[in-house]
């Protein structure tokens, strides 16, 4: 035994001498959501100073997203020069949601980790974790942020508050300068990469690449939301961050052996020969080790199952994004007769040729089609995950999509037209200009969300999470009945469960909506939607944002606590929404607050299932038509 122990231990400095060969920083992995952790075995405080300068110009990668779409905004967010970032990238100005940005930045060792700093101004609600992986994507982590030497406390943030940031990004080490490497990019992994396509998309050698990562082809499961290291010889150019096609037929196996950057000089290639041979004796030595180990200790590692992996660890090909193109919308076609391709011509014909009087808010217009009135949303990025929930849904209470259209790199998406708009519209105090919803219609509005909540959460298959539940994302129909829309930010979960829970890096939606569990760590599950639901129940009830609830730093609790209370006439006053005139029964109003209780509670697994809320729902609007019918 002791002979195989001490084999074992030289096996482990054979591939630690021989992996510094190449390897330059440990891959981060999922770490970025553990905040509370300090160590940095996978770099999530940083990468290591380990490079042949301590300092050098190197570059960051950054996706465009509101409110962070133009060259001024990005270049002021990550203290970048702009006329850099322009030159980079085509010498544009502004970029299309979910474009890939090279950001050039000068990267200088601090405390022992490489990073480029930059500045934030502390938003209300804000995290650490909501920083790192929101606002910065992934660029920097909660670590670096809590460990940056000025910054405050986590728990102590302050509104308006100044700290800095520690951008992500390395130094090439010797080992990579002699092979030609003059450049580590700091490349976020987006769902639909992989490490080969992102070698592809670079012109890197795959080996180099994983090297660079210390991961392996065995090791090589990637992560959105996480910085790669891509070695380059030379800077990366815009034509690397166009969207890539569909990926062709597999080639057949490779019989060579892969190419590292090739030498000018015979002697050069002489050394590299050498080199293989010195590695590939030493990557033998350690399987035939590593062989012996898990023989004697049966604990032998399990290739990655999807089927086994944690929820908060989903490997990124089972969160792959179907890339959208035109062969994409014939299957479209085929598969579902409702979507319609349709040309652009005849979109410019239904909107006249979008007009302004045709607007209706944003980038949504109202057009006629066969004489119907259609609600046409212009798009930009990838819209796959949305068109691909449409299609394939059918329910009264979600809106319908009937059509799509492509032309000159812009998305458009034909839906039903909702006759009178957003919920917004009709609730808030200062936007309703006179409308008024009864009590009665507010009680149905609510019952045809939460019905068509359980419809995504138990009726697809997967079931899916809205992620932006809202007022504004509720259109109404001409007899004032609710549509679930914008679907942009939905996602899939694999939860068998109720309670069960999944991770994301990328914190996404509207600030007095998110869960406390979503925005402070990331748990992705149905309850998210609860949570957002009682928001908007709550909204409806008072004609009041939740925004202005937080401008006034009162908790949610304390807006309807009266009225849990009893303290009733004055209490209901002071809820309820005074457009209403207390046209309302009393007796319900306190059945309806507890509704919301139950959905707006911290802990999620005591908030009720969609299915609940729209059986409790239900019992109040029977007697809300019924108290109706007897005062008329």
């Amino acid at each position: 035994m002791s002979s195989l122990i001490a084999l074992f231990s030289f096996i482990i400095i054979i591939s630690c001498s021989c992996s510094s060969i190449f390897a330059q920083q440990p891959y981060v992995r999922e770490d970025t959501t553990e905040c509370n952790e300090k160590h940095n075995s996978s770099s999530s405080l940083g990468y290591f100073c380990n490079g042949v300068n301590r300092s050098c110009q190197t570059f960051i990668t950054f996706r465009a997203v509101p409110p962070y779409t133009t060259l001024a905004a990005i270049s002021k967010l990550l203290a970048a020069d702009p006329s850099q970032i322009s030159a980079l990238n085509s010498n544009k100005t502004t970029f299309g949601t979910n474009k890939l940005v090279i950001v050039p930045v000068t990267c200088s060792c601090h405390g022992g980790y490489y990073q480029s700093n930059t500045s934030y101004i502390i938003k209300p609600q804000d995290t650490y974790l909501a920083i790192a992986n929101n606002t910065f994507q992934g660029i920097t982590t909660c670590q670096a942020l809590e460990n940056q030497k000025g910054n405050p406390n986590r728990f102590e943030l302050e509104t308006n508050e100044n700290i800095t940031v520690p951008l992500r990004c390395a130094c090439p080490t010797k080992s990579q300068v002699d092979l030609g490497v003059k450049y580590l990019m700091s490349y976020l992994v987006d769902y639909d990469d992989d490490d080969s396509t992102i070698s592809e998309d670079f012109g890197v050698d795959n080996e180099l690449l994983l090297k660079a990562n210390q991961l392996t082809d065995i090791d090589n499961t990637i992560y959105p939301f996480t910085t790669l290291l891509v070695p380059l010889q030379s800077p990366p150019t815009n034509s690397s961050t166009i969207v890539r096609p569909p990926p062709p037929p597999p080639p057949p196996p490779r019989t060579s052996t892969p190419t590292i950057f090739s030498s000018n000089t015979s002697s050069n290639r002489n050394w590299l020969y050498a080199l293989y041979g010195a590695v590939g004796g030493g990557s033998f030595v350690l399987l035939l080790g590593a062989l012996i180990y898990c023989l004697v200790f049966c604990r032998r590692k399990k290739k990655a199952d999807p089927t086994l992996v944690p929820a908060n660890s989903t490997r990124l090909d089972q969160e792959k994004t179907v890339k959208i193109s035109l062969e994409f919308l014939e299957s479209l076609s085929d598969i579902a007769q409702s979507i319609k391709v349709y040309s652009i011509e005849e979109l410019q014909r239904a909107t006249n040729d979008f007009s302004i009087n045709s607007l209706i808010e944003g980038s949504v217009y109202r057009g006629e089609i066969d004489g119907n009135p259609k609600a046409i949303k212009k798009m930009e990025g990838d819209v796959s995950k949305e068109i691909n929930l449409l299609q394939k849904i059918n329910h009264s209470c979600l809106i319908r999509l009937s059509g799509v259209c492509f032309n000159e790199g812009h998305w458009y998406l034909v839906y039903e037209f909702a006759t009178n708009g957003a919920l917004s519209d009709w609730i808030y105090n200062e936007k309703n200009n006179g409308k008024c919803l009864s009590w009665s219609q507010r009680i149905q509005i609510a019952l045809d969300v939460a019905t068509g909540l359980n419809y995504l959460h138990c009726f697809t298959t997967p079931s899916h999470v809205h992620k932006d539940i809202k007022c504004s994302n509720i259109l109404l129909d001409s007899d004032f009945r609710a549509k679930i829309a914008n679907f942009c930010l939905v996602r899939s979960t694999n939860a068998q469960q109720e309670n069960e829970f999944s991770l994301t890096n990328h914190i996404v939606g509207t600030i007095g909506y998110l869960a406390p569990e979503y925005l402070e760590n990331g748990l992705v599950s149905t309850k998210l939607d609860v949570y957002a639901f009682g928001v908007l129940l709550l909204e409806m009830l008072a004609g009041t944002e939740v925004s202005f609830l937080y401008k006034e730093n009162r908790d949610l609790s304390h807006v309807y606590s009266g009225v849990l209370n009893n303290e009733r006439k004055e209490s209901l006053k002071q809820f309820m929404d005074p457009s209403m005139q207390e046209k309302y029964p009393s007796e319900l109003v306190g059945f309806v607050v507890q509704i919301i209780d139950l959905c707006i509670k911290k802990n999620p697994e005591i908030r009720p299932p969609i299915e609940e809320v729209v059986k409790l729902l239900s019992k109040a609007l029977s007697s809300s038509l019924t108290w109706e019918s007897s005062i008329k």
